[in-house]
């Protein structure tokens, strides 16, 4: 294994982990707790679920720069030489990543407060906007993984 293809396995791992997560989440994790849980008990699966899978995007958020400066000096010897498709990844990665930190930092803390207090009206609205937030970085991480497998030459 080459180090370039080591780098990118990591790169795509960080991605798939993220992206893949907040797919899922939204897609299949919400849908089956509307249906399966009631409010209370959906709040704090929620809470839980954030908890944990924000772990893993931790990670992400570290791996994905690193593996992409990586890459960046294995196959275009840096920045300078880099095609435009990078650049609009990279852009794209620290809005990702401003969103991700909004709700963690945030948004997470006032769900959490509202939990432990058992104001479900409260904990409800938080939750749909960390659902808003959610969506929104999934439609920009799916718009990654379209650049990123389209490279185009713009």
């Amino acid at each position: 294994m080459t180090a370039f293809s080591l780098v990118y396995s990591l790169h795509v791992l960080a991605a798939l982990v993220w992206v893949g997560g907040m797919f899922f989440a939204w897609m299949v994790l919400r849908p089956a707790a509307l249906k399966a849980l009631e409010g209370p008990a959906r709040l704090k699966l929620w809470l839980e679920v954030f908890q944990g899978f924000f772990r893993w995007v931790w990670v992400a958020v570290v791996l994905l720069p690193v593996s992409g400066v990586g890459m960046l000096n294995l196959h275009f010897t840096g920045f300078e030489n880099a095609p435009r498709y990078v650049e609009v990844m990279m852009g794209l990665y620290v809005v990702m990543t401003a969103l991700f930190i909004r709700i963690q930092a945030l948004m997470l803390p006032e769900l959490r407060t509202a939990v432990d207090a058992q104001d479900w009206p409260v904990g409800a609205a938080v939750l749909g906007r960390i659902r808003r937030v959610v969506g929104i970085n999934l439609l920009v991480g799916l718009v990654v993984v379209v650049v990123a497998a389209v490279r185009p030459t713009f």
